[in-house]
């Protein structure tokens, strides 16, 4: 039984290596993520991570793991921002407040599709110019929802959470292992 990660993101791969997990091959998916008119972020999450794992192509014996992280301002939903003005601006939008981010797990199996998701609350404390712009410089903003990874130098901005941390990094781990395990996947099978 061979993994198929349904994701480019460094995050994810080194998330499943902490439970032993390597992937015998990265498939990133091409899907629009656009999300829907009125589409709330929990829904999107979910839908997006169902997509990504029905997009990628795999043979029988392949399980595929895909996975969608969000985060949301009540209603609004912050994607990853193209700019570092964007990431100000989302970062700004979440200075001195409370957030949801959600992350949507999907493993597949020939034509059954394993799910969960899990939501998270994240604290910002009141970021001043001096600290928002240090962060911008470092680039960490690309490519993360929200414009911002709690593993990096953002952590800093962060005084607590409620929820899973590997969530918000990318991938809750208790649940994908058990995911994983629904679909078949092997996955204490070297533990003695």
């Amino acid at each position: 039984m061979r993994l198929i990660l349904g994701s480019g993101s460094p995050r994810r791969r080194d998330l499943l290596a902490q439970i032993g997990v390597v992937a015998a091959d990265i498939r990133p998916p091409d899907i629009d993520e656009t999300p829907r008119t009125s589409e709330l972020p929990r829904p999107y999450c979910i839908r997006m991570a169902r997509e990504k794992a029905l997009a990628v192509r795999a043979d029988e014996g392949e399980i595929v793991l895909s996975a969608d992280t969000t985060v949301a301002l009540g209603r609004r939903i912050l994607g990853k921002p193209e700019t570092a003005g964007e990431a100000a601006e989302f970062l700004l939008m979440l200075s001195g407040r409370r957030h949801r981010v959600i992350t949507a797990v999907a493993v597949r199996h020939g034509e059954r599709v394993w799910e969960r998701d899990v939501v998270t609350t994240v604290k910002f404390k009141q970021i001043s110019d001096e600290e928002l712009n240090a962060y911008l410089a470092t680039n960490d903003w690309q490519g993360k929802a929200g414009g911002y990874g709690i593993q990096g130098p953002a952590g800093a901005l962060i005084p607590w959470i409620q929820g899973s941390f590997s969530a918000v990094v990318g991938l809750p781990i208790c649940e994908t292992a058990g995911l994983l395990r629904a679909a078949g996947y092997p996955l204490y099978k070297d533990l003695p």
